[in-house]
């Protein structure tokens, strides 16, 4: 397919501020998304069935969305291959989590799906040519650390469900790093396209395997998971071309204080003292971060 429309890139000067506060909406929503996709596993019906659902529903709102926008070439991409890759990736995490809240704690799964930002923070690096300094790196370890609190592995509470998010979040590090890669190349529009339809076409197979036709209840939480995951996904494309993964990556950590909330108030799952400070040193972190970022840029 030929280029996008050069009209389309003008967003792609850094705006950290505004990309930061994407994030945090973003994060918010990702848990509500996460609690809907328990409460769906709850009703015994089968993760890659929900997320075959979820992208269905993604694509079927997109499909006019692509004709309203279609003198803007939204399918147009120059990187064709690697809009396929992130598709995979983004596919490969959602159904790897939603296996593991099947079987673990919200908060639990969550805390342990921290491993991402870490892995952003590392990949920007090489792949990206990003420069992270020393403070930000005490931060990014700081913020591991916190992990480590709640997971606490080697103790009694590990269960094989825990080695998903684990091996999920690699995969969702990997998303980041290329749609920040995008940020000069390619509408956000079109980024959510490509992965949204080649994560579809990869999950379907299983997805009609194991899919039983959801009831009216279940359907009425795939149509708000579709919705979530539709505005979730666009919000999270445009942050990563405002900003760098680095700076980005340790906000992602607000989303275990809401899971943590979700999960006292949805599914009266109470955290104990140390999945609380663990929190508690998640979140300062990422504030930390952000403090040095606007330091370094005030300089």
């Amino acid at each position: 397919m030929g280029s996008p429309s050069p009209t389309a890139f003008k967003q792609s000067v850094d705006r950290p501020g505004f990309a930061i506060g994407l994030v945090l909406v973003v994060m918010f929503i990702f848990m509500v998304m996460d609690s809907i996709s328990k409460l769906l596993t709850q009703t015994a019906m089968a993760p890659e069935a929900i997320t075959m659902i979820r992208y269905g529903i993604v694509l079927t709102v997109l499909v006019p969305v692509i004709a309203y926008r279609w003198k803007d070439r939204p399918l147009a991409t120059k990187r064709p291959f690697l809009q396929a890759i992130r598709g995979v990736f983004l596919i490969t995490t959602a159904t790897a989590f939603v296996y593991a809240l099947k079987y673990l704690p919200l908060e639990t799964a969550t805390a342990i799906a921290f491993m991402s930002p870490l892995y952003v923070t590392i990949l920007s690096i090489p792949f990206l040519g990003e420069k992270v300094g020393p403070r930000r790196w005490g931060a990014v370890i700081l913020g591991f650390v916190g992990v480590l609190l709640i997971v606490r592995p080697g103790t009694d509470s590990f269960h094989w469900a825990m080695l998903l998010p684990i091996a999920g979040s690699v995969f969702w590090a990997g998303g980041l790093i290329i749609a920040r890669a995008f940020r000069t190349s390619e509408q956000p529009l079109t980024v959510l396209i490509w992965s949204t339809g080649a994560g579809f076409l990869v999950v379907l197979p299983f997805g009609l395997s194991a899919v039983e036709m959801p009831n009216a209840e279940q359907w009425m939480f795939l149509l708000a998971l579709g919705f979530c995951h539709l505005t979730a996904q666009y919000l999270m494309i445009r942050a990563y071309m405002l900003a760098s993964a680095s700076l980005l990556a340790p906000f992602s950590y607000t989303t275990l204080i809401w899971a943590i909330m979700f999960g006292i108030f949805v599914f009266g799952s109470y955290p104990d003292v140390l999945t609380v400070v663990g929190a508690v040193v998640l979140a300062g972190a990422g504030l930390y971060v952000w403090h040095r970022e606007r330091t370094v840029a005030g300089q």
